[in-house]
């Protein structure tokens, strides 16, 4: 068991000011090929004519499935602290680009 230990290599992980910034996004969409995952990261506004694409990821689906269930332990953790996460759906009869960020999923 002392071997084990020994035997993890530590990763240093760098974080340069400008990627500590992050990207605002409250759309993400997910497409794939058979040997990628590509997750685009998009900022949507109300009543604008397009959105930007602010970063996309590509990724192995092995690192993809392995990224699913690190995002569910987190989800589990964080409502476990701040309590349940519920989706809010719109109130004025559906429509719920009226006045605010469309989103392309509601049909």
């Amino acid at each position: 068991m002392a071997n084990e230990n020994n035997n993890k290599k530590e990763i240093k992980i760098e974080l340069t000011p400008e990627v500590a910034g992050g990207h605002y996004s409250n759309l993400a969409v997910i497409s794939h090929s058979a040997g990628e995952f590509y997750l685009d990261f998009i900022a949507v506004t109300p009543n604008a004519p397009q959105a930007r694409v602010q970063s996309r990821i590509i990724m192995t689906p092995e690192n993809m499935k392995n990224l699913l269930f690190a995002i569910r332990d987190n989800v589990q953790k964080y409502e476990k602290t701040f309590g349940e996460i519920t989706q809010k759906r719109p109130v004025n009869n559906g429509n719920a680009n009226e006045g605010g960020i469309p989103n392309p999923f509601m049909a």
